[in-house]
């Protein structure tokens, strides 16, 4: 139960490879950094990152990182802090191994949302969008270059909170 001056907002993760990062040859890209960050940090972000994570912030919202890839926290933070983009939190390959899957007999999927309290999972990947279904946990599937890609998520998010009565 909640107390009243304590409000927990809704949490917004996203996948990294192919969702926030993206090849400059398929998708539209943010400015890289100056040198020699840009050499330091090879991964490109999709056009647009930076406006839509700041804006679901500013919307109340809390926006992590949810990867299957190895890249430490402090990589990721360092890399996005040059983006101008501060994540509410993490999870990378290490901590859901530690964390989800544990000592689990039965190999659980390569990511759980629901188990960090996360309400709308942004990723590229079809079965983990489908696994949402059968582990219940919402998802919006992402990975054609897509102009309108900032609205359609706010809109998925906005409708997820609505249901969820925040």
């Amino acid at each position: 139960m909640k107390n009243n001056n304590q409000t927990e907002k809704m949490r917004i993760s996203f996948d990294l490879d192919e969702v926030l990062f993206v090849s400059p040859k398929t998708h539209k890209i943010e400015k890289p950094p100056i040198f020699p960050f840009s050499v330091m940090y090879k991964e490109r972000v999709r056009f647009g990152a930076t406006e839509l994570i700041n804006k679901l912030q500013e919307l109340g919202y809390e926006v992590w990182v949810y990867t299957s890839s190895y890249r430490t926290q402090s990589y990721i933070k360092k890399l996005f802090k040059l983006y101008h983009i501060r994540f509410d939190g993490i999870v990378n390959a290490q901590r859901h191994l530690a964390e989800v899957q544990r000592d689990n007999k039965t190999i659980l999927p390569q990511k759980l949302p629901n188990r960090y309290r996360i309400s709308l999972h942004i990723d590229d990947e079809t079965i983990v969008c489908t696994l949402g279904q059968q582990y219940g946990y919402n998802t919006y599937q992402l990975n054609a270059q897509d102009d309108d890609w900032k609205e359609k998520i706010i809109e998925r998010a906005a409708e997820i909170k609505k249901n969820l009565g925040n």
